[in-house]
């Protein structure tokens, strides 16, 4: 964020961000003025651990996650730990970062460190938050830190690596610490429904599938079912690698062993969905390194659909969580599913009385609805994303998803309820919307 360029918006930086390091005690007001049941947070593996290892031990950071976690348990809300989200120590980038295998045991090293020290009260744990956003943004097209462009391989390398490091840590919690403790612990799949742009062509059909392989199976197919990749990824990047000229193809493979190991290895299913994409059959015939070229695809937004805010990714597609939900249910045999992630962006200044927002909110939880009782989806979770406006990476504060309106042009980054706020804590109080779906 401070290497200029306008890698973020307007050159801004999380420095400060929302301040909750400081204003905890304010962002606690916020959680119980909603009702919270739940509340989701990602520790910093630097604030803990500055260096990436145990070697050095910041206790002040250890200090202010169990005031955390002890306020929230003391006013009834259960905590939903999140190890990993983007923020990797320097240190550990200088070495390879998640290009490097030698992260999968750092990271298990990390995680045990965090399950011994704050697992006697955290029973939920999320290991990685949306690691093939990460994959892709950070090390395949470079727009999210560490800014690493490796089209083709990049991608690949870090999710093979991270799905290792995830399996590592969930067998670590599950040898040394799930009968003490008796916690669960999984990762965060980010993934948005694919529709074919033509319902009635074969090609734009499979095509979809192909896209939600990529977007959702590369991760959830290993970690939920075989410990492998999805067959139809493994044999178009090995035939699209042979015909770029690659001795290999560039999705790494698993050992038998690492298979045993992924297999299994997550304890419900954590999803998170902000929108919906067409897809059609488009024919890789100039041997381009993009991921989605590497399945044939294309995709793209239908041109009626409501965009959130000018130039944003989310398009306003409710109902494609219901759909999304539907195939985890089929595809995953019927897992356990939270939904940790899931909101609705506004521009910067954004109004108070954000009823767009609000009816996006009304419409997905009427869909949930839906997916609860018509398809009998195992859902037992629901977080909005965010409790406060925030550092949204490469997009600054100038996209808030917040319940809260946090005003970074003042010093004192005060917190004000948007009307979503208020007629979301009314949706925990009814635990649903009263009135006609």
């Amino acid at each position: 964020t401070h290497q200029g360029g306008d890698r973020v918006f307007g050159n801004q930086t999380a420095d400060v961000a929302c301040g909750s390091y400081t204003l905890w005690e304010e962002d606690l007001k916020c959680i119980k003025q909603l009702g919270l049941t739940h509340y989701r947070f990602s520790l910093s593996w630097s604030r803990l651990l500055p260096d990436g290892t145990t070697g050095f031990i910041n206790q002040k950071g250890i200090d202010y996650y169990n005031n955390i976690i002890d306020d929230l348990l003391a006013n009834g809300v259960i905590p939903m730990v999140t190890l990993y989200h983007f923020d990797l120590p320097q240190h550990l980038e200088d070495q390879g970062g998640w290009k490097t295998g030698a992260i999968v045991e750092v990271f298990d090293a990390y995680a045990q460190f965090c399950f011994g020290t704050f697992g006697d009260r955290v029973k939920l744990w999320i290991t990685i938050n949306e690691p093939n956003t990460l994959a892709m943004l950070g090390y395949e097209n470079g727009i999210y830190a560490p800014g690493i462009s490796n089209p083709g391989t990049g991608a690949y390398q870090t999710a093979h690596n991270m799905i290792k490091a995830h399996a590592k840590a969930w067998h670590s919690y599950d040898s040394f610490f799930r009968k003490k403790q008796n916690g669960q612990v999984s990762l965060a799949l980010f993934s948005p429904w694919i529709e074919p742009a033509n319902p009635t062509s074969i090609a734009d059909q499979d095509a979809a599938k192909r896209v939600m392989a990529l977007a959702l199976d590369l991760f959830a197919k290993p970690i939920f079912i075989d410990g492998d990749y999805p067959a139809v990824l493994k044999s178009q990047v090995a035939a699209m690698s042979k015909k770029q000229g690659y001795p290999l193809s560039r999705l790494p493979e698993f050992t038998e062993e690492e298979k045993r190991m992924i297999k299994g290895s997550a304890d419900f299913f954590a999803v998170q969905y902000y929108t919906t994409r067409l897809a059609k059959h488009q024919e890789n015939s100039e041997g381009e390194l993009i991921l989605l070229r590497d399945i044939d695809t294309e995709i793209f937004p239908d041109p009626s659909w409501q965009v959130s805010q000018p130039g944003s990714w989310i398009y306003v597609v409710p109902w494609g969580i219901r759909k999304l939900l539907k195939y985890i249910k089929d595809t995953y045999n019927n897992p356990v599913i939270y939904i940790t992630e899931n909101g609705f962006p506004q521009g910067d200044p954004a109004p108070l009385y954000d009823s767009q927002r609000w009816e996006y909110l009304r419409q997905t939880i009427q869909e949930l609805y839906k997916a609860i009782h018509l398809d009998k989806v195992n859902l037992q979770l629901y977080c909005i994303w965010s409790l406060l406006d925030n550092f949204e990476w490469s997009s600054g504060y100038s996209s808030r998803f917040g319940l809260y309106q946090v005003d970074f042009e003042n010093p004192a980054l005060p917190r004000v309820p948007y009307k979503s706020a208020m007629e979301y804590a009314k949706v925990i109080q009814n635990n649903g919307i009263k009135g006609p779906l």
